[in-house]
């Protein structure tokens, strides 16, 4: 099946597919190898499933539910035909999504990288596409000896080849005798229930200060052999899932605990990105696709579906692995073969969706490039080998750092593995963290570790908490690293390495605990179709936010990676510790961060309470300018925040749901959940001060930090807080008529944006313009009808516009393609095969002139990109020229 081949071109709604209200994954073991010659990931997860109280066999059926309208279900290879496979009833039930999301640090599993001989049987890889078919077969074939009286576990799953399914027999386990003695006595006690069961659902009920134990325990139970009959579990794929039935289990209490599923990726799977880096190096990365993480392995895609993992990835040798995980991870070698091993591991439930992977031949960004990576380098075989073990200074401690904003202690990413062992927990003695100094004691910091003392008393489920561990209260800095190719490593010391830091410590002055114990940036490869993504403990960064270095650039141009930065970061709490429990609410991420965004990186400057009044107005006034064009330009049905209004966070009764406009092409590129949704706070702001808004939004967090949350759960927080709002009419019910539930633009936005538009930094033209002050003049002139060649020439030489930031380039080569300045054509070339994560509409501006030296350059830049294009990208592209 190809990747696009059965999307029913009637809706572009995307099916959460999994039955979460039956049963939930509760941690997943994946144990993975990467194949770039192949360009797939080959290998397993194993689901440790715990049963919903109440959970039921296979829902009524109802061709009007969420699975309906995709077409009938079809087992792969030649399988059954059978369309009547778990279908769900209408929407009726409303989750109450308060369970875990957030996350601590971990330590690393002794034995992580060992394998119990032979007991695996190729479970950790597919040994042809031949087996793979034939398996499929196989599965197909038992499936049609279940019926619809068997329980059916449903995981969102695509893109993916399922070679088997089988259940995992823990009571093989061979170091049972060495487990901790209530855990073995939990499991010999119960006699007449199942002992397997019994035992799953003690691991997974066990508290979080025994973590580490339990980690050890989900691990060797997933190296465990499948059935002492040898028999496979049934399963069938369709378009959006995986089915899994076990033959007479007709409820999720009845169905197996711990499942594996052994499978292997596509080239072409949504989920993740095969392409080449700015070296020209075979990579992958997750790509933030609207599919999630489906067509990286079968999972249960809702939000509320939270969970833990642990993962091992093999990579060839000179490979770096990157993930989201709690601790940094040392690579080991992998026996005799060309393969290292990378093990990550998390401790606070999180959606799946929020589960990230890099693999690539990336090199770590230091303050100091070393001299054999200046030059040519493109031919070097290991990133890690840059500098010995021995040149290494070690982690640093904030106390004890020296001056040098952006100074590392590391000079390399792989190299000796040896390990200091220090009590319970397994360090790296080669640390290639970086805790950079403040050296500006002006830098405003605020100190939150009298919190922990009034009473930071957590509302989420068990996880080990950074918010009530004291120490968290007071470590301006987190842990970080950057990472980039090695062509963009002085670039990237410029700016996301001197910068990072402070943006680090400014949001802890803003919002107070950093979520997450530790941080790495990777400069992507030029086709990520976005300027950053956030994830646990890893930010993907596109290289547009990056100054070119040039001596002309200026700080100035610093100014877009700085925001940049701060607005991924401000995710850590709104948007990851604090996730939407409905994914159709996206501004309650993005609005959020770009909200917080300003505010972070003004703290960062240092800029005054006008300066930072000034800056903020600025940025208003451009966001006002960027919405208002794109609402005028865009389809009413995508402008509206919350497109499922009353029935936000509903779901049919087995869980399953759908995401409204998800798999639209058009809505990727859309920014109305940032700007609107900023525009919203902004409005909020204005009616009970700033300053008491932010310290609102700290005891938002304060309270809801670990949990995914509705609209209304902000918004009646905070009228509770602030009652005169509502004495003043402004209700629940109005914010949601005038903000969230409506196209357009509010009557406030209209009023407001007028003031914005007298502001001294929009009037003010000098000689030394900031970068947004630039890309204001340039917007300004493109409004004008007409402009001469000399007029043009005399900008160009005067601002040098194609050397500043990626924001400023976008409109120099709006006002080039507009006005046909053929001398600065190769300025658009350049920005469309560099940008690709902003160019994608400029495409349409060559087009619509209908100029044939324009269209001839649109057509030349999609040939040289096109390969390493996002695949919605490149669509949208693909219509405006084709």
């Amino acid at each position: 099946m190809e990747p696009h081949e059965d999307l029913n071109p009637d809706t572009d709604d995307l099916p959460l597919r999994a039955n979460t209200n039956h049963i939930l994954v509760r941690h997943y073991v994946l144990d993975l190898t990467v194949h770039p010659e192949r360009r797939v990931i080959s290998g397993s997860v194993v689901l440790f499933l715990e049963p919903c109280c109440g959970g039921r066999g296979n829902a009524e059926e109802d061709d009007s539910g969420p699975g309906a309208g995709n077409g009938a279900s079809t087992a792969e290879a030649g399988g059954s035909q059978d369309g009547s496979v778990c279908r769900f009833r209408d929407v009726d039930t409303t989750e109450d999504g308060t369970k875990a999301l957030g996350k601590r640090r971990m330590e690393k599993i002794p034995g992580a990288e060992e394998r119990q001989g032979g007991e695996l049987q190729a479970v950790s890889g597919i040994e042809s596409k031949t087996a793979a078919q034939a398996e499929n077969i196989h599965s197909s074939h038992l499936w049609e000896t279940t019926s619809d009286d068997d329980f059916t576990l449903v995981l969102d799953c695509c893109d993916l080849d399922v070679s088997k399914v089988e259940e995992v027999d823990v009571t093989s386990v061979s170091a049972m005798d060495s487990f901790p003695s209530e855990v073995a006595s939990e499991r010999s006690g119960v006699s007449s229930a199942n002992p397997q069961a019994a035992f799953i659902q003690k691991l997974v009920s066990w508290p979080s200060n025994r973590w580490r134990q339990k980690h050890q325990l989900f691990l060797l139970c997933s190296q465990t052999p499948g059935a002492q009959d040898g028999s496979s579990l049934p399963f069938q794929r369709d378009q959006w899932s995986l089915q899994v039935r076990k033959k007479g289990a007709a409820s999720p209490q009845e169905f197996p605990r711990a499942v594996r599923i052994c499978y292997e990726t596509r080239p072409t799977g949504r989920s993740v990105r095969w392409t080449k880096d700015q070296d020209d190096r075979v990579c992958v990365y997750t790509a933030g696709s609207p599919i999630n993480n489906r067509a990286l392995f079968p999972c249960q895609e809702p939000p509320v579906a939270m969970s833990t993992w642990q993962a091992t990835v093999r990579a060839p040798s000179e490979c770096l692995v990157l993930m989201s995980g709690e601790e940094q991870a040392v690579p080991a070698e992998d026996g005799d073969t060309r393969f290292s091993t990378w093990s990550y591991y998390v401790t606070m439930p999180m959606p799946a969706s929020t589960f990230t992977l890099a693999v690539g031949h990336w090199c770590q960004v230091t303050a100091e490039i070393p001299p054999a990576l200046e030059g040519e380098v493109r031919n070097r075989t290991d990133c890690g080998k840059t500098a010995k073990p021995g040149d290494v200074s070690g982690e640093r401690t904030e106390a004890g750092l020296v001056s040098g904003l952006g100074s590392s202690s590391s000079k390399v990413v792989k190299g000796s593995p040896h390990q200091t062992s220090s009590g319970d927990r397994t360090t790296c003695s080669d640390s290639t963290f970086s805790y950079a100094p403040l050296e500006d004691q002006a830098l405003s910091v605020t100190d939150y570790s009298g919190m922990v003392d009034d009473g930071v008393s957590c509302s989420h489920g068990d996880y080990p908490c950074r918010f009530a561990e004291r120490s968290a209260w007071s470590q301006r800095l987190i842990p970080y690293r950057v990472f980039g190719p090695v062509g963009l490593l002085q670039q990237a010391q410029m700016g996301v390495l001197q910068l990072l830091p402070r943006c680090l410590a400014a949001a802890h002055a803003v919002l107070g605990v950093h979520p997450f114990p530790r941080l790495d940036i990777l400069i992507v490869p030029a086709g990520f179709s976005s300027l950053g993504m956030a994830s646990p403990h890893i930010i993907f960064l596109s290289q547009s936010v990056l100054s070119d270095g040039s001596p002309g650039s200026g700080e100035s141009c610093l100014s877009l990676c700085g925001s940049r930065l701060c607005h991924e970061i401000a995710h850590s709490w709104f948007g990851l510790v604090i996730g939407a429990r409905d994914w159709t609410e996206e501004w309650i991420s993005e609005g959020f961060a770009t909200y917080l965004e300003d505010i972070i990186w003004a703290q960062a400057q240092q800029l005054s309470l006008h300066e930072t009044a000034e800056q903020s107005d600025l940025k208003a006034l451009l966001r006002w300018r960027r919405l208002s064009d794109e609402l005028q330009n865009s389809q009413e049905e995508l402008q509206i925040l919350r497109p499922n209004m009353e029935n936000t966070g509903q779901v049919s009764e087995s869980g399953s749901s759908t995401v409204k406009h998800a798999l639209n092409p058009d809505k990727t590129f859309m920014q109305v959940h940032y700007l609107k949704g900023y525009f919203l706070l902004r409005f909020l702001a204005s009616e009970v001060g700033d300053e008491q808004f932010m310290d609102f939004f700290r005891l938002f967090v304060k309270k809801y930090h670990g949990q995914l949350i509705l609209s209304q759960d902000f918004l009646q927080m905070l009228l509770i807080t602030f009652p005169d709002m509502e004495r003043k009419g402004l209700t629940l019910s109005a914010i949601y008529a005038e903000w969230l539930d409506r196209p357009g633009i509010p009557k406030w936005l209209y009023e407001r944006s007028s003031v914005w538009s007298q502001a001294r930094l929009v009037e003010e033209v000098k000689a030394e313009l900031t970068s947004e002050q630039l890309v204001m003049l340039l917007e300004l002139l493109l409004e004008e009808s007409e402009l001469s060649v000399a007029t043009i020439r005399t900008l160009q030489r005067t601002y040098n516009p194609h050397k500043q930031d990626a924001e400023v380039r976008h409109r120099w080569c709006e006002l080039v393609v507009k006005h046909g300045y053929t001398q600065a054509y190769g300025d658009v070339e350049h920005f469309l095969v560099h940008d690709q994560a902003m160019g994608v509409y400029l495409y349409g501006e060559l087009m619509v002139h209908e100029d044939p030296e324009q269209q001839a350059l649109a057509g030349r830049c999609l040939s040289l990109v096109q390969e390493e294009m996002d695949q919605s990208a490149r669509r949208v592209v693909e219509e405006m020229i084709l």
